[in-house]
């Protein structure tokens, strides 16, 4: 079936228009005033899981994702340094490209950035004045809520009133000049010491909202197919995405398709730097890998909120291991390329299938993963070469290709190799230990059995017992 992804307008799952020439996909990007946290790998895997999943299926994407290069936040940032507000951001937007690089997320067609749209974002502003929508205040421009009412709510599906207290503070109150608490800045007049542009309005900087419009417009036109983030975007950011742009552009709507995916707790609870759960992504690919953190993100549907905890990473490190000893154990990832001829392959494909255009339900795709990898296992097991390719060709396809579980073919068969040498080298001495180990469990000498486990898995080897007896795998592959 075409693919319906759930939008966050209608609130109902609609099909995904793929007959013209290409797909266009924004998504707005961080805010690079500290290093990025696993939220935004969180935002970056969804985005990323949708255009591999477009892209599998032969349909042409455009992707871009902006960087917010100057805000209050990053101001304050590099004030605090005593350096310039573009080092603070240059230095974490390198930090995220390095992270989203080793979580093996596609990169973006583009990466606008408001300082490089200054321009565009000017001219959108005059035409919003010039139309009665925006006004000038002492301290900015402000975009005139009352003069497209009926366009709010179109997210929320609230009335301003209600949701405003939920905005975290990102509503301002009435500024000099404001005509109303409701409406929002579009140019900010630069306090002294300030970073500012020359502008018809003085010399400032852009309000929040109006950089993501003119960067849609900038590589779009008028309309995007699909647009989004996470959730705690749709007010009051992409509300008011939809006043500006559908006001300045005489366009209804701006977005066709409205993509929002759930937020991050960590151990129930809100991630806060105050409550001290804050994970940034590199800390937690320190922590975990990169792979088996991207294992967890993905472990969920796109919209379903995540909590992140020991017991999340503990699964994702067991199951992305499997994964990876399983195809190491067949011997490589010279594949078999077609599988109809197996059944339970075939059944499996069409299951993720159906999940994935069903709202990009990575659930049902890990879990139909899972059963290859365990035919996979049976068929080491056996010997059965020819069933043993045939799954390692579908585990290419749909936990490399689609998922972004697994490294390009060439970094794979490296490490086909290199776990092969330490397997064979390290065969011995396990298996000798595990033997032991056995002995212990057999005259009950619980203490001995673990202290020998203990022993084992200090030289990086992961025991698992089964209903099949003991096998074991190297925990770094």
């Amino acid at each position: 079936m075409p693919l319906r992804l759930f939008n966050t307008s209608s609130r109902t799952k609609q099909e995904i228009d793929i007959s013209g020439e290409e797909v266009t996909i924004y998504a707005c990007g961080i805010t690079p005033y500290s290093p990025s946290h696993i939220g935004h790998a969180r935002q970056a895997i969804a985005f990323d899981t949708l255009v591999r999943w477009l892209r599998f299926q032969d349909v042409r994407v455009r992707y871009v994702t902006n960087f917010t290069d100057i805000s209050d936040t990053i101001i304050d940032a590099s004030k605090r340094e005593g350096v310039s507000f573009l080092e603070v951001a240059n230095r974490h937007i390198s930090d995220y490209r390095i992270s989203m690089n080793r979580l093996n997320v596609l990169d973006a067609d583009a990466y606008p950035r408001v300082t490089e749209s200054i321009e565009g974002i000017i001219s959108m502003i005059e035409t919003l004045v010039d139309k009665g929508h925006a006004y000038l205040t002492e301290d900015g421009v402000y975009f005139e809520i009352d003069t497209a009412p009926e366009k709010y709510g179109q997210l929320t599906g609230q009335t301003l009133e209600m949701v405003r207290s939920g905005a975290g503070g990102r509503v301002a109150s009435t500024g000099a000049g404001k005509r109303d608490h409701r409406d929002f800045a579009l140019w900010k007049i630069a306090k002294p010491g300030e970073p500012s542009w020359d502008s018809p309005f003085g010399r400032g900087r852009p309000g929040w909202h109006i950089e993501c419009s003119a960067m849609v417009h900038e590589h779009f036109g008028n309309q995007v197919d699909i647009h989004g983030g996470g959730s705690d975007l749709m007010f009051p950011h992409h509300e008011a995405e939809i006043f500006q742009s559908e006001c300045c552009f005489n366009v209804e709507p701006f977005a066709k398709h409205w993509m929002h995916n759930g937020m991050i707790n960590v151990e129930g609870e809100k991630m806060s730097k105050s409550l001290g759960n804050f994970w940034t992504v590199s800390d937690a690919i320190d922590a975990v890998g990169p792979m088996v953190l991207r294992y967890a993100l993905v472990n969920a549907p796109y919209r379903q909120p995540i909590d992140f905890n020991q017991v999340l990473l503990d699964d994702a490190e067991k199951n992305h291991g499997r994964l990876i000893e399983s195809i190491i154990s067949a011997g490589g990832v010279d594949v078999a390329t077609q599988w109809d001829g197996i059944e339970t392959l075939k059944n499996a494909e069409e299951s993720l299938i159906r999940g994935m255009d069903d709202d990009l339900n990575t659930r049902v795709a890990i879990a139909e993963m899972q059963s290859v990898v365990k035919i996979l296992r049976q068929a080491n097991s056996s010997q059965d070469s020819s069933v043993a390719f045939a799954c390692v060709g579908w585990l290419s396809a749909y936990a490399g290709d689609v998922l972004g579980l697994l490294p390009d073919e060439e970094a794979l068969q490296n490490m086909v190799d290199r776990a092969s040498e330490r397997r064979e080298e390290m065969r011995g001495k396990v298996e000798g230990l595990i033997a032991m180990r056995e002995e212990a469990r057999s005259e009950r000498d619980w203490a001995k059995a673990d202290r020998i486990r203990d022993e084992i898995s200090e030289l990086g080897v992961v025991v698992e017992d089964g209903e099949s007896g003991v096998t074991w795998r190297m925990k770094e592959l």
